[in-house]
């Protein structure tokens, strides 16, 4: 029996081409970047050196460029994601890939349900049970929502039902948040459980396709480069 492919390794190149990416796509959407990331890389830089100076203990210099490497790091991983959401709120169809990038088992199946003018509803299953993620036009959504509520409500057994809609008003989660909206939800399935719902929900739902266009390449961070960001 041919054993299962692993996850694919990065190479030390890869990687840092994936974090020169990222870079490059957030400097050009956050003028803030540059001037905090430089910032966050020359403090412990300096604070080392001279620290050496004084001294005579060249173990501060390698602490501090140490230092000067994770703080840089960490903004821009913190820069990177507020840019990526930001690009992500113009555009139809983006929380299904958002999630998809999620840590954790998430089972998505993007565009379960849409209209032609690009009002989505994401199916996802997971832990906290089925979750129905919408974006759109809130009128529009929530006549969508409520049609894939009754289907799916036949089906699913006891499993949990949550629905998520995008946007900013009452009731509503910013797509900045959805990652954390989500993760809080309770857990009330077993690996095993959500397997057998994902199962289930096949049989009835057929993977349809995002229309083209929905979520515009220019606006997406390269692939892998944020699960780089992660060290994944």
């Amino acid at each position: 029996m041919a054993k299962a492919a692993g996850p694919e390794k990065v190479s030390f190149r890869q990687r840092l081409r994936q974090i020169g990416m990222v870079f490059s796509f957030t400097a050009k959407r956050d003028k803030w970047f540059l001037p905090l990331v430089i910032t966050a890389f020359l403090l412990p830089l300096v604070g080392g050196t001279l620290l050496a100076t004084f001294t005579g203990g060249w173990i501060w210099l390698i602490s501090g460029l140490m230092a000067a490497l994770v703080a840089a790091m960490a903004v821009l991983s913190v820069r990177s994601n507020k840019a990526m959401m930001i690009e992500a709120e113009r555009q139809p169809g983006a929380a299904a890939s958002i999630i998809e990038n999620m840590r954790g088992d998430w089972r998505v199946t993007p565009g379960l349900a849409s209209t032609t003018q690009m009002d989505f509803v994401h199916l996802v299953i997971g832990r906290p049970g089925v979750i129905l993620v919408a974006e759109g036009n809130p009128s529009r959504v929530r006549s969508l929502l409520g049609q894939e509520k009754r289907r799916l409500a036949k089906v699913i057994g006891s499993a949990e039902l949550h629905d998520v809609v995008i946007g900013h008003d009452e009731g509503q989660v910013p797509i900045s948040k959805l990652r954390v909206t989500l993760m809080k939800l309770p857990r009330s399935l077993s690996g095993k459980e959500v397997n057998a719902l994902d199962l289930r929900l096949k049989a009835l739902t057929a993977r349809p396709q995002m229309p083209k266009g929905a979520i515009p390449k220019n606006m997406r961070p390269p692939k892998g480069a944020f699960r780089a960001m992660r060290g994944r």
